[in-house]
């Protein structure tokens, strides 16, 4: 069976979520194909680099792959922008060193709004499956509108925890998204978002272009 390793470069930790993304992303478009990730972790390093083109070429440096993801929230930004602003790194990074096909990650807004439509992973990722509280989550079409989706998750979390005073504390420090991604089976409902959209549309397109 061919392998493809992929690696995410993200802004942060809490973005390692999208990996369990990208991963469902690639095997409903890649057949008989393992699929091998890697989230590329610079924080630990002695002089972790600052410009994104330096945090390209490290990143490949330490995590050697077949195909590069480089994630940017958009928060205030234009998707526009951060897009631009990645290609801009990414060509700067290939004056330097061989660069593997590369994707772009934007989500509008944050990436958490790509992990507020599934109720029961929700439930499961704050320790109470079977848990009874209402949890409101917005309509799949309304996620991108959503000023601050890494608040609004923290919120339902805690809310479907039914945890109360000392034990809630502890609870939101614990918290993460990657906990709500890793129990979602489907992430199909998001094929409704543009960003999420355009993102399958550039795996194919690289899938097709790279014969995997």
């Amino acid at each position: 069976m061919r392998a493809l390793r992929y690696t995410l470069l993200s802004d942060g930790g809490s973005e390692r979520a999208l990996l369990h993304v990208l991963t469902w992303l690639l095997r409903e478009n890649l057949s008989q194909c393992a699929i091998d990730s890697s989230w590329a972790d610079l924080r630990r390093l002695p002089h972790p680099p600052s410009n994104l083109s330096d945090r390209i070429c490290r990143t490949l440096e330490l995590y050697p792959c077949d195909l590069l993801f480089v994630h940017r929230d958009a928060e205030r930004a234009s998707p526009e922008s951060r897009l631009a602003e990645i290609a801009d790194a990414l060509k700067k990074a290939r004056s330097r060193i061989d660069l593997p096909p590369a994707v772009c990650v934007v989500p509008v807004r944050m990436q958490e709004a790509w992990l507020l439509f599934d109720v029961q992973a929700i439930r499961k990722a704050a320790g109470n499956p079977n848990g009874r509280a209402v949890l409101n989550l917005p309509r799949v079409g309304d996620l991108e509108t959503k000023p601050n989706p890494k608040k609004l998750l923290n919120e339902l979390l805690c809310r479907a925890s039914e945890l109360k005073g000392r034990h809630l504390k502890r609870f939101k420090r614990s918290i993460a998204p990657a906990r709500v991604a890793e129990f979602i089976d489907d992430f199909g409902p998001l094929r409704d978002l543009c960003a999420f959209k355009k993102l399958e549309d550039d795996i194919k397109e690289i899938v097709a272009s790279g014969g995997w």
